[in-house]
Parts: structure tokens; sequence; C-alpha cells
């Protein structure tokens, strides 16, 4: 039997306790393993070839669920939506004030507080407090006439959205393998981050489910892929049908 030289022993028990260290921190794979064994593979490819199939994969979903920061026209909305092809529900804060959309098919409805109401201004020739008595805690269907009706029902079309916000901007890159809430991810990257990041799922459906948008404008994740929710409208003693031009906040 040959002895192993000490020096040999003392480098091979150095590698691998750097290896032990490094899987500890990151969670991925040990020294030497496949990161992409036993995930879909997408991994593997170039970046543009993942922005492809993560878009495909979305756009092939029946549904899904947006939650996060939008900044947009100098204004910052935190989103919570669950959106599929004939509507959506959830909610929209921006300035502080959050408000419920529901859109089933092409009837639209906004929920608010009375004091949302009480601040906008009121193109019917009423009175603030008035408009507010009349609509506040109430489902207010949003005439499509209106042009609130163009504007809110932007952040329940899914296509619309995902079409939006899907993006990253300059060349595309890759930079590593992530873990998130659990699920291994592949991270696509604009201009090496700052045109934004999107980590892509490496376990079935390579979906997004996290976007940082490019210069700051956000973090969204996606979550509930293809999976279904009921959409009714509400009961008629729980609607409002203004009848005229909304107020505008």
């Amino acid at each position: 039997m040959t002895a192993i030289p000490r020096r040999h022993t003392s480098t091979a028990a150095l590698a691998s306790a750097m290896c032990a260290l490094a899987v500890t921190g990151t969670g991925l794979t040990g020294c030497g393993e496949d990161p992409d064994a036993g995930t879909n593979g997408v991994g593997k490819l170039p970046a543009e070839q993942i922005q492809s199939r993560t878009r495909t994969a979305a756009d092939a979903a029946d549904s899904v669920r947006l939650a996060g920061n939008v900044v947009a026209g100098g204004r910052t909305y935190r989103l919570d939506m669950r959106l599929k092809a004939d509507g959506a529900t959830g909610s929209v804060t921006a300035e502080g004030t959050t408000f419920q959309l529901l859109r089933v098919g092409e009837a639209l409805f906004l929920k608010a507080d009375a004091d949302f109401w009480s601040h906008a201004d009121d193109k019917g020739g009423g009175s603030d407090t008035a408009a507010a008595d009349k609509l506040g805690g109430k489902y207010v269907k949003v005439p499509q006439g209106d042009p609130s009706y163009k504007k809110f029902s932007g952040f329940t079309d899914m296509d619309v959205l995902l079409e939006s916000l899907l993006t990253l901007h300059g060349s595309l890159g890759t930079d590593g393998h992530h873990e998130l809430a659990g699920v291994r991810t592949i991270r696509v990257t604009g201009d090496k981050g700052s045109g934004g990041t999107l980590d892509v799922s490496l376990e079935g459906e390579p979906y997004p489910l996290r976007l940082a948008r490019a210069g700051g404008a956000g973090t969204l994740t996606f979550s509930a892929w293809g999976k279904d929710f009921p959409l009714t409208e509400p009961e008629k003693d729980d609607t409002v049908d203004y009848g005229k031009q909304l107020p505008t906040s």
C-alpha cells in the first residue's frame, strides 16, 4: 500500500472543505455536479433562446398571479393581480391609496373606500362628498366609453401586462443558476443587469418567476401559472352603475 503524501492529503481536504462551503452558502449543486441535472434543460441554452422559451411558456399559460411594484410615469404602483384571458381580479395601490379591480369579460368594476372618491374630481357636476357617499365601498361599474376604462382595464389584461413587462433591454446574457422560493432558476440579464434581470424556472415549464426591471422601475414576481380561479360579477346590491363619467383621481 502506498501512503498518500501529507501535502496531497491537505490539498484534497482543503478542496473538499471549499466545495462544502460553496454548497452550504448557495444551496446549489456541489463541485463537479451538473447544475442542470434533473431540470427542464433551458439553463444550458443561450440567453436569447431562454428568453424565447419563457415567452412561449407564458403566452401558452391560461392564468397567472402577478405581484410587486411598477414605476411608470413618475408614480409607483403596487400590483397584486390574478389574471386570465377573460378577466382578472386583484388590487392596485398608488400614492398610498388602494383600490380593487375586477373584470369579467368586458365588464370592469372598481371598488374603493369613500376617501378615494372624496379626493376625486366629479366631472358629473356633483360634490366630492356626494360621490364618495354613493361610490365608497361599492363595486362601481366603469362605462366602456369612460377614459378611466382604458386606464384601469390595462391592469386586468394578461396579454397587455405580460407583453409590456416581460422585457429586458440591451444585449442578453446569463448570470448563473439561482433559487427562488425553493425553485431552481436560470437568470437572464439585459446589458449585464443594467437592462433588467429575469429569473426563469428550471423546473417544469420555463415560466418567468421574477423580474427586476431596468433602471429600478420595479420588481415583480409571477406565480400560480396555469392555475384557474373563479371570476363572477359582484352582487347587484354591492354594485353601483354610476351612469356617467366617473370622477377622476
